[in-house]
């Protein structure tokens, strides 16, 4: 059962002496007034009082970790791994494009939630017309649904990798972890987010010790930065190539990310805010940073250890894991792998969660109890995976994996065009507005998001028309 929950403008927190007053309407320049923020439990809980810059950005460090977990989980795995196995290192240009497209948007959705007090899917619903956001919900959450999906699959696999656990079974397994995140959530929102940088720590040193084991051409790989027109020729790299995108720069992200940077008390005055927005961004860059890392480290692996061997078919996670110590000469190197992608699928979990709680109530303005909205969540994306391992086995879990990628890259426009829009608008954003730079930055990114899922889009339906 849920209820609504009545309109509540929040009554405006009396700026410092001497501070700057903000200056907005009453609605803040949207259709419709503020109401009670998302993830109410935890909004504007964490103290930002200490002086100094350092302690500062430690007591905005976390938000960023908390969105880095996406652009890392188990979808990011499969297309990563396909694109190295295939393509050698070519594709290393895509994940640096789009980590930085990812850096851009991020930044832009902290800037959203901490200007105006809404986050992104509070502020459609507040600008956009009813059935508009209803469309914008339904969406996001396919967009949800198929991360989950990722994050399901990735953890099953994961469990049947160490503990030889029947796939099938292991999917139904991760219903249970609906558990883990409503103990996490009682220990505080800090607690949540130094468990989710322990396990993206843990991720970055296994494939750390991986990458150093298959021992790279660094020239190649240096070269594979360098982006290549064949890409956009060959429609088998551009898929994958999408995927990468859809599975780096996740549209429930944008959501996330304008929430819970809000968990922060900082001072709602114009100085506290582009306080609050300088370190948020950097909190976000720093921590895609080590995702683009990580992204690069899982490719440059499989390019290293199955391209330059012939071995290059290996698209399903399974067959990485089989291959890996004998092919690296050292054991342990694939339970080290196994591991690493436990702690990702557990770590994206985490982060979906609070995802789709986030987008229901901002869309809707419903609150479920959260393990109610987990469980929907999570039957969602078992249905399909289970449907799947028992129809095709194993060998159907890489594909169901990069489609959820490039499902994801296809419902991205969704919500980067609003969120341009808003940050760009003077009316919502004040004194805080994009500036013509990176306003047109921002809308040329939005455009080749576009144009890319549109071409990838005629190339599939060529594909079957041929």
């Amino acid at each position: 059962m849920y209820v609504a929950i009545p309109t509540i403008l929040p009554p405006p927190l009396e700026p410092p002496t001497g501070a700057p007053p903000i200056t907005e309407s009453p609605s803040g320049g949207f259709r419709r007034a503020r109401t009670a923020p998302s993830l109410a439990e935890v909004h504007r809980t964490i103290p930002v009082d200490g002086t100094g810059w350092f302690r500062k950005m430690l007591a905005f460090a976390g938000p960023g970790y908390m969105v880095a977990v996406g652009y890392m989980d188990p979808g990011n795995w499969a297309t990563d791994l396909a694109g190295g196995s295939r393509f050698g290192y070519t594709l290393l240009s895509v994940i640096l494009i789009s980590n930085l497209m990812a850096v851009l948007l991020q930044g832009l959705s902290s800037k959203l939630g901490i200007v105006t007090g809404r986050d992104l899917a509070q502020a459609c619903r507040d600008h956009y017309s009813r059935p508009v956001s209803i469309f914008l919900w339904f969406l996001c959450e396919i967009a949800i649904a198929a991360c989950d999906l990722a994050e399901v699959i990735g953890s099953a696999i994961a469990l049947k990798l160490l503990f030889g656990i029947p796939l099938t079974w292991g999917i139904i397994i991760t219903a249970v972890d609906v558990l883990l995140l409503l103990v996490l959530q009682r220990r505080g929102f800090r607690m949540l987010e130094a468990i989710v940088i322990v396990l993206i720590a843990t991720i970055g040193a296994c494939f750390l010790f991986e990458m150093v084991l298959s021992r790279p051409d660094l020239g190649a790989v240096a070269r594979g930065f360098i982006p290549s027109a064949d890409i956009i020729r060959d429609r088998d790299m551009l898929y994958i190539g999408i995927g990468i995108l859809g599975a780096t720069v996740m549209p429930h992200n944008l959501y996330l990310h304008s929430s819970i940077v809000q968990t922060r008390r900082y001072e709602e005055t114009a100085q506290g805010k582009r306080e609050a927005v300088k370190f948020a961004f950097l909190d976000s860059t720093i921590a895609l940073t080590t995702a683009l890392f990580i992204n690069a480290a899982i490719l440059i692996v499989a390019a290293a250890t199955f391209n330059t061997t012939g071995n290059t078919q290996v698209a399903e996670i399974q067959d990485a894991h089989k291959l890996l110590t004998p092919l690296l000469g050292v054991t342990g190197a694939s339970t080290v792998f196994a591991l690493a992608l436990l702690a990702s699928g557990q770590n994206s979990t985490l982060t979906g969660t609070l995802a789709g709680q986030i987008v229901m109530e901002g869309f809707l303005d419903l609150r479920l109890r959260p393990w109610v909205r987990r469980l929907i969540t999570r039957a969602v994306a078992i249905v399909p995976a289970v449907a799947v391992s028992v129809a095709y086995g194993e060998s159907g879990t890489a594909r169901l994996l990069v489609f959820s990628q490039v499902l994801l890259s296809l419902q991205l426009s969704f919500a980067v065009f609003p969120l341009v829009s808003f940050t760009s608008d003077r009316a919502k954003m004040g004194e805080f507005a994009n500036p013509a730079w990176l306003k047109a930055s921002a809308y040329a990114v939005a455009f080749v998001i576009a144009a890319l899922n549109g071409w990838l889009l005629f190339q599939t339906f060529a594909g079957w028309m041929s």
